[in-house]
């Protein structure tokens, strides 16, 4: 079996990672990949910047299966240039991609269909952002629109905060032209959960409840950015919610997507926040998450490649894999200045060292530079780990971060505290 995957993040490296386990795979393809995934596949620099040219590569290399990493061809169509070949590919076509390229279009659509999410009104001008924007109290969230790689929602504690922040967004001085259209949101209470499915337009499968950590500061302070790590254990999401998440959410979203002759075939990503008054959607994906997909391929276990297959067969078989027992954490270390402009060309120490044991580091924003790896984005590794329990993962992996080193190397030092907050109540 041929896999082509699509991206160069440290979400894409973990995918790469975990096909390569899978007996009846024997080539991967990475486009445009990393040099970390250099070393489970063949890396293919470039011809990703059209449909037209991926669709082109899986034939040329005769890809079994292409599964798509980042949201942005998807939002652009990729995978209806795909269907209309019959080429088999893991991904939305773009109506569904919407539930992410659009934050309008997902609120709307969820208040249609009464899936539960927070009260919102969509703003276009600046006069109606100061009409609306202390409609839901205070603190606030303002979304951007369009696409913007995990920094486009930014909670106001102030109308003055709000008004400010919104204007910028506006005119495109935050997040470009993704926020000159935006959402103004009731902002909601509760702790925050990253569920998963797979659908093959039909049935689906469920990857195991995991948190993801937004903010860059620890104690979630400072701006958002596209994650700096996650967890996955047991508890995130209790089995009494579970339910309720899969009954009102998850089954609802599928089947409006159904009806809509759009059925989803592909990850959908639900962002939930357990309120008091149950599980609301905070966002869509319509792609595996970045940091959470990392803890999950290091739990995830049986043939991947297999039910990745059978669903975009349309014959989705959640009995081809299982999850290991423990934990699993993720520590995203990032370029000094992330989620802003930060430097390039730093060289990277210390990998060979940290993956000892049950770790595994999976690369995000390096290069291969003169023999030497180093800084090429704002996210520049994702340092995995499994253990027992959480604090064994999270242990096993910070104890990692420190032998690794490049200049300006920042991370969060409280990634897993809810959960072991949670596991002590």
């Amino acid at each position: 079996m041929r896999v082509l995957v699509i991206g160069s993040g440290g979400r894409e490296h973990s995918l790469v990672w975990r096909l390569r386990q899978c007996e009846q795979v024997d080539r991967v393809y990475a486009v445009p990949g990393n040099p970390g995934m250099a070393m489970d596949a063949s890396c293919i620099p470039g011809a990703t910047s059209s449909a037209a040219e991926i669709v082109a590569l899986a034939e040329t290399v005769a890809a079994d299966l292409t599964i798509v990493g980042p949201e942005a061809p998807l939002v652009a169509g990729l995978a209806d240039e795909f269907l209309a070949r019959n080429l088999p590919i893991i991904g939305p076509d773009s109506y569904g991609a919407q539930l992410e390229g659009s934050k309008i279009f997902a609120k709307q659509f969820m208040a249609e269909h009464r899936i539960p999410t927070a009260e919102f009104t969509v703003v276009e001008t600046a006069a109606e952002l100061e009409r609306n924007v202390a409609k839901f109290g205070f603190p606030v969230a303002l979304k951007a629109d369009g696409l913007a790689a995990g920094k486009g929602v930014v909670l106001a504690k102030t109308q003055a905060e709000a008004i400010e922040t919104g204007r910028k967004m506006l005119a495109g001085d935050l997040v470009g032209a993704a926020g000159r259209r935006m959402v103004i949101e009731r902002c909601l209470q509760g702790e925050e959960v990253s569920f998963i499915v797979l659908s093959d337009g039909e049935r689906y499968f469920t990857f195991a409840p995991t948190q993801d950590h937004k903010a860059v500061f620890d104690n979630d302070e400072g701006p958002n950015t596209g994650g700096m790590g996650a967890y996955c254990a047991d508890g995130i999401l209790p089995d009494s919610l579970r339910g309720t998440v899969l009954q009102t959410i998850v089954e609802p979203t599928l089947a409006a997507l159904r009806e809509s002759g759009h059925p989803f075939r592909g990850f959908l990503y639900f962002g939930l926040m357990l309120t008091s008054e149950g599980p609301q959607v905070l966002e869509f994906n319509v792609r595996l998450g970045d940091p959470e997909t990392q803890a999950l391929m290091v739990r995830l276990s049986g043939d991947f490649a297999g039910l990745l297959e059978s669903a975009a067969r349309g014959q989705l078989d959640p009995s081809l894999v299982g999850w290991k027992p423990g934990s699993s954490a993720c520590i995203v270390l990032t370029s000094e200045g992330y989620p802003g402009a930060y430097p390039k060309g730093r060289p990277i120490d210390g990998l060979r060292a940290a993956e000892q044991g049950p770790v595994k580091v999976f690369h995000a924003g390096t290069l291969l530079q003169e023999g030497r790896i180093v800084t090429s984005g704002g996210r520049v590794l994702g340092v995995t780990a499994t253990g027992a329990t959480l604090q064994e993962a999270l242990s096993n992996a910070y104890t990692a971060v420190d032998k690794i080193h490049f200049e300006g190397m920042h991370f969060r030092r409280d990634i897993g505290q809810k959960g072991l907050k949670r596991q002590l109540k």
